[in-house]
């Protein structure tokens, strides 16, 4: 809701100082301009989400999220214990942190969501315990491996090579879940 203020109070700020300024039609214009822009982006864009969006969809109905799950167990072990015993949690995350790789932040909300009520189920009530922050960690540090929507956007506004930024995404990414993880991990010996 304050950010629904911060966006009026930018909007009537820029009407009244185009008022005052005298250049009312030109700040008409570029909104009407921008608002196009926006859409055109939105759309450019849309197909590669869908197509990454609907692998994931079709990775879990069809099983294969229940093998990376395997795959990962030794990971998530490590950094959730709890899905040595919690089989559905063990694919919610490994479906969450495989959008992750994917960089499709949207398709990882909902198991990401899921494993969130689980480990929360397992600890104590209004509590975060520390898996609960961890994944929080990871989700928001969000490692990548591809960058799908980041490239959608930078193909969508015409750049030659969409995919030319996978080193610096992968080197920020390992740095930032590395030191979230590691934040995490002190702030659970300091609690």
């Amino acid at each position: 809701m304050a950010m629904a203020y911060a966006w009026c109070g930018m909007a009537v700020v820029s009407l009244v100082f185009s008022l005052l300024t005298g250049r009312a039609a030109e700040v008409g214009t570029a909104a009407m301009e921008g608002a196009a822009e926006a859409i055109r982006l939105c759309l450019s864009i849309a197909g590669p989400l869908i197509l990454w969006s609907g692998l994931m969809e079709v990775m879990e109905q069809s099983g294969l999220s229940r093998g990376l799950a395997r795959l990962l167990r030794p990971l998530l072990g490590r950094l959730f214990p709890s899905t040595r015993k919690d089989e559905a949690l063990a694919e919610d995350l490994s479906c969450n942190l495989s959008a992750n790789l994917l960089g499709l932040g949207n398709a990882a909300t909902p198991a990401g969501g899921r494993a969130a009520v689980r480990l929360e189920a397992r600890g104590q009530r209004g509590v975060a315990s520390d898996e609960l922050c961890r994944l929080v960690v990871l989700n928001t540090a969000s490692v990548q491996l591809l960058p799908t929507t980041v490239a959608a956007l930078r193909a969508g506004l015409g750049a030659e090579s969409a995919f030319d930024i996978l080193p610096a995404v992968w080197v920020s990414s390992l740095l930032s879940v590395c030191a979230g993880l590691a934040a995490a991990r002190l702030f659970s010996r300091i609690r």
